[in-house]
């Protein structure tokens, strides 16, 4: 039996009456970032070492022409009018992978005169790879390497510089004598 018009009208008085229809939002799933490896695993792969077949010299040489291109473009042509000292502020916080390297002097008289191409630069170590294709590991600390750009020779003291070089980048040198070794 239909409701009359007055009916509906006495039971609409004391009801609330829902215009829309609310629709309870759902909650997005989150997507999970991915994380990279931990140290364990990274060793765990061997993602750093180089294979036999890998540690050749030439191999390397175009990595040390990009190098090259790179100082050139950060220490703006390295002319011989330039000021050393702004040249030297500016290597202190470049990157050195692919820099030809010499161990000018060094606790350990064994490393000095090593020269070769920065493979792999670690908080207190520097990984090169010599012209007889062998990869050597040199200490940071009690050592002093050379690199040659286009002639400037710049000297690096390893106790000075033992940082990685993400870190080093973002650091304040300050200007104080170096201790001979």
């Amino acid at each position: 039996m239909p409701l009359k018009q007055e009916e509906i009208q006495q039971v609409l008085v004391h009801k609330a009456v829902v215009l829309e229809y609310f629709v309870k939002k759902t909650q997005k799933k989150k997507m999970k970032k991915a994380k990279g490896l931990n140290a364990k695993q990274r060793r765990q792969m061997k993602i750093f070492d180089l294979r036999p077949e890998q540690q050749k010299y030439e191999l390397f040489l175009p990595l040390h022409e990009l190098w090259k291109q790179y100082i050139r473009d950060l220490c703006n042509g390295l002319r011989p009018e330039s000021n050393p000292q702004m040249i030297q502020n500016k290597l202190l916080k470049a990157d050195f992978h692919g820099a030809i390297i010499t161990v000018v002097k060094s606790k350990c008289p064994s490393y000095v005169g090593t020269t070769g191409i920065l493979l792999q630069e670690l908080k207190h170590v520097f990984k090169i790879i010599t012209q007889e294709d062998k990869v050597k590991v040199i200490p940071k600390r009690n050592s002093v390497f050379s690199v040659e750009i286009d002639g400037f020779v710049s000297h690096i003291y390893g106790s000075k510089f033992q940082l990685r070089s993400s870190e080093r980048s973002a650091k304040k040198f300050k200007v104080k004598g170096t201790i001979d070794l």
